[in-house]
């Protein structure tokens, strides 16, 4: 069989796999093996089949990724999410849309420790929605505001979503996780004036809060964000000086999130630690089958000959690097409605990254650009996961239309964000260059 037929094959069968609702991850060692067997026979499929898994699970360079998930599960059990958002909130609240901008602030500050763009949107919707609506905000723009910097957590380190790019594409961990750090503050820059634009031209969406906060409550309030602060300098500051690789400073985040927790709990008492342990073990396991099954597909196609072929069809067709981007920010936004971030990355990495390689485009930038597509593409209606996400935390508070109409100024937003990575690669590649260690 030919290769590219063998591919297209693949390819159709990976989507009905995934339209009857199988995993993801059985859908991809399926067509994986399946693959190998018709295009190299049963003895490099074996042999892939007993050093692939092994390989993935055994590889110390992978041992961020369970320790990012923890030092997320970690943060959010102790509590400080809640009290970042209060801290921004009271800071912000004398200006007019300032719970919006709390939210964005809060949001860019926990997604430092999450690493989960749902866990972003559900611990924000639980804490400051209630809020929001209590002093009249527009509960579309509330609930747009909470998943659209949910999304964050896929550009601020540590982000899980660049992990699983390098290990993907074997680039630097670390300087993905650098690389996240201009961008995702410039989003949030870009949110925050956005918000001052809307609430300007339509004031009704953010009535003004007669309440009085005193500088001694700001200042009291902003004290109990102090641990976070620490977490994320010990975390960035230690890979961008080369003080530790990234995975030992996903084990330094996650060993300061265990202390924060325990300080916040008062002890590890109170049955707080085993369902932490449990969620972070839970999380980490279906991260790796995702991979294990993704890696077999990307295997698959590369020992088969289709990466090739399909690298010749491609260039045909998107000759250019600014072609291709086109192309490929049209397939992420698309994808996003049906699947979610890891996923999507492990199912079209295999056939994209070689194309990237091919035109010589900066694997760094891709990767930014790649990230910020999976930042629109979950919030953009109608099957954005965050969307879903929200929708759960909010419960009937709120009907799905208002989400649909609230997310779409964050989506223009966004997509403004995109525009500026594109135009100038140098946001994302500057500060990776400026490492000690790589």
């Amino acid at each position: 069989m030919e290769p590219l037929t063998i591919g297209y094959l693949g390819a159709g069968l990976l989507f009905v796999f995934l339209a009857a609702g199988i995993p993801v991850a059985v859908s991809m060692g399926v067509i994986g093996i399946g693959g190998m067997l018709l295009g190299a026979g049963p003895l490099l499929t074996l042999g892939q089949l007993r050093v692939l898994p092994f390989w993935v699970v055994n590889n110390y360079a992978f041992a961020v990724l369970p320790m990012f998930v923890l030092m997320g599960v970690l943060a959010e059990t102790s509590g400080i999410t809640a009290q970042v958002f209060r801290a921004a909130d009271l800071w912000l609240r004398r200006f007019r849309g300032g719970l919006y901008q709390a939210v964005i602030v809060g949001s860019a500050v926990f997604a430092a420790i999450s690493g989960s763009t749902i866990v972003n949107a559900v611990v924000f919707t639980r804490i400051a929605f209630p809020q929001m609506v209590k002093f009249g905000y527009s509960k579309s723009l509330s609930i747009g505001a909470i998943a659209g910097a949910g999304s964050f957590a896929a550009m601020i380190p540590p982000s899980i979503t660049m992990v699983i790019y390098a290990i993907m594409t074997e680039q630097s961990v670390g300087q993905l996780l650098i690389a996240g750090v201009i961008p995702g503050l410039i989003t949030a820059a870009v949110y925050l004036i956005g918000i001052v634009v809307i609430v300007r031209f339509k004031p009704s969406l953010a009535p003004p809060i007669d309440s009085r906060v005193t500088w001694q409550e700001r200042w009291q309030a902003a004290g109990q964000v102090w641990p976070i602060l620490i977490l994320m300098l010990l975390v960035l500051g230690g890979i961008y000086t080369g003080l530790f690789p990234p995975s030992a400073a996903g084990a330094a985040g996650a060993f300061g999130a265990f202390c924060l927790a325990i300080y916040k709990k008062r002890g590890i008492g109170g049955g707080w630690l085993v369902p932490a342990l449990q969620d972070a073990a839970s999380i980490s396991c279906v991260i790796f089958v995702i991979l294990i099954g993704g890696l077999l597909l990307s295997r698959m196609l590369a020992v088969v000959g289709v990466i090739d072929d399909m690298v010749l069809q491609i260039t045909a067709i998107a000759s250019t690097p600014v072609m291709f981007m086109i192309m490929a920010s049209i397939l992420y936004i698309v994808l996003g409605c049906f699947l979610d971030t890891t996923s999507m990355m492990v199912v079209t990495l295999p056939f994209l990254f070689p194309v990237v390689v091919a035109l010589n485009i900066d694997p760094i930038w891709f990767g930014i650009v790649l990230v910020k597509l999976i930042e629109i593409s979950v919030v953009t209606p109608p099957v954005g996961i965050n969307l879903f996400a929200v929708m759960g935390a909010v419960g009937k508070q709120a009907s799905f239309k208002d989400v649909c109409i609230g997310v779409i100024p964050f989506i223009v937003l966004d997509l403004i964000v995109l525009a500026l990575l594109i135009i100038f690669p140098e946001l994302a590649t500057w500060l990776p260059k400026k490492m000690i260690a790589g």
